[in-house]
């Protein structure tokens, strides 16, 4: 399963909308309208802090990281597992060994302005793409996952994205949905110390979606070489092509 999203907040603006502070050493990644797999995407994490002799001081606080958007397990032989990792499940988060390790103490939020749909057309042949998007211009934090593989230098930072069942309005477009966390639930999802991963990937409250816009937008968004704020506004009746790949 392939996707599609939107994230054009700088890295600046991120840190303080998530309490967090930036890694060190990373360049800032540019803003993306058209994120596709296996690019480098911004990731608020549970840091755990340590000493200056590197031992674990029991403290921590929330990294905004850029990591590959594609969950690579430590134990994979190499890093190509991650280009079937993007989506994660929430049926079976604590089941698939992939997953379940991080489920339970590397879970993460990935910052998005909105996600890309395409559902078939009732009228014409070919398939409408739509934005998921606030109405209000808030960023949306999906619920993810994050790994860690290879050792020092050659370490590889990577993430995947927890999906669930489609809720409201977004069912007639996709059976599916990235699990979208409302910020009161942020703290708790990134808690290390939380063991409850079921009552921590309940489902996005239906007043969440309620205040998401399901926007029409034009067909260039399904060709990943096509970037930029025109891809997000508003094209109604647009052909896809047969082939385009759905969200999550």
């Amino acid at each position: 399963m392939c996707g599609r999203y939107a994230a054009s907040r700088r890295p600046e603006d991120l840190v303080l909308e998530f309490e967090a502070v930036a890694a060190e050493g990373q360049a800032p990644l540019p803003a993306d309208y058209n994120v596709a797999p296996t690019k480098d995407v911004y990731v608020v994490r549970h840091k755990k802090e340590r000493d200056a002799e590197g031992a674990l001081t029991g403290g921590g606080h929330r990294e905004l990281r850029a990591v590959r958007w594609g969950l690579v397990p430590s134990w994979a032989k190499d890093v190509s597992v991650g280009n079937r990792m993007l989506n994660a499940r929430v049926e079976s988060l604590t089941e698939k060994p992939a997953f379940r390790t991080a489920a339970a103490t590397r879970r993460c939020l990935v910052p998005a302005d909105g996600w890309y749909e395409w559902a078939p057309k009732h009228d014409a042949p070919g398939k409408q793409p739509y934005f998921v998007t606030p109405e209000d211009g808030s960023v949306l934090a999906f619920a993810g996952l994050w790994e860690v593989w290879g050792r020092g230098e050659d370490r590889l930072y990577t993430c995947t994205v927890v999906t669930a069942p489609a809720v409201g309005a977004l069912t007639e477009v996709h059976p599916r949905m990235p699990l979208v966390l409302p910020r009161d639930r942020w703290a708790d999802w990134l808690d290390p110390a939380r063991e409850d991963v079921a009552e921590l990937a309940l489902a996005t409250p239906p007043e969440v979606v309620e205040r998401l816009e399901i926007r029409p937008v034009g067909a260039a968004v399904g060709n990943v070489a096509n970037n930029g704020p025109q891809l997000t506004a508003r094209q109604e009746s647009v052909s896809a092509p047969a082939d385009q790949p759905a969200l999550f």
